[in-house]
């Protein structure tokens, strides 16, 4: 990774001048997840789309069916699966809005800590119905716990594959060879590598693209890769 961009390998079929799939490494992944937390609104005025189709649907299953070996000690899948607000982690590179999180506020009776709320106006639900509208901290996460595990979601040590629909896996010989049968590749020349660049650019139309094609890296890629 440099700054703000990532980079990810393509395997090509030039003869069907189709992406097979991408090597990806930890921050791809991790962007690619994230897009998962991006809410509805931001995307929205990102692509000034007004259709909600085509492979998120496959970020969603591939996260929720990702064994949780690879996922980092400090997170839980569940915080993308079902989000409550966007996630917002400073350390995914690529992510396509300046989100501020919204400091979370929480209150309680002065009289009694039994009982907690978000709202400094609701009244205690003990007999004296106080206001509760006594401050508490809210304590997350040290700081330090999420830098000691590089941020992010996914563990780094770990190769991942990336299919052209967006359906996401570890990488493994065994992943790649039964892909290879599956399109019926017969002739492994008519095959190429390609490493390309993911900036800003890039993620925008990877987003689109996922919200239209099935075909989404072919659909991004193809256009750009010289024969």
């Amino acid at each position: 990774m440099t700054g703000s961009k990532v980079t990810m390998k393509l395997l090509i079929d030039s003869k069907g001048k189709k992406v097979m799939f991408a090597e990806a490494g930890k921050e791809c992944i991790d962007f690619l997840f994230h897009i998962l937390a991006l809410p509805i609104s931001s995307v929205i005025n990102l692509l000034t789309t007004k259709g909600m189709v085509g492979c998120l649907g496959n970020l969603y299953e591939s996260l929720e069916n990702l064994d949780k070996i690879y996922i980092q000690s400090n997170q839980k899948k569940d915080t993308l699966l079902e989000p409550n607000l966007a996630a917002c982690d400073t350390s995914i590179p690529l992510l396509l809005i300046d989100y501020s999180p919204v400091e979370k506020q929480f209150y309680k009776c002065h009289r009694h800590s039994d009982y907690v709320t978000d709202d400094p106006q609701m009244r205690c639900p003990t007999k004296h119905g106080c206001t509760m509208n006594s401050n508490m901290t809210y304590v997350t996460h040290p700081v330090e716990n999420v830098a000691a595990s590089n941020g992010g979601l996914v563990k780094g040590v770990v190769t991942y594959m990336v299919l052209d629909d967006l359906v996401v896996k570890p990488m493994s010989t065994i992943s790649s060879i039964t892909l290879l049968n599956q399109f019926s590749i017969k002739d492994v020349g008519v095959l190429k590598e390609k490493i390309v660049t993911l900036g800003m650019d890039e993620a925008l139309k990877l987003l689109k693209a996922s919200l239209q094609s099935k075909s989404v890296l072919t659909s991004v890629f193809m256009d750009n890769i010289n024969e």
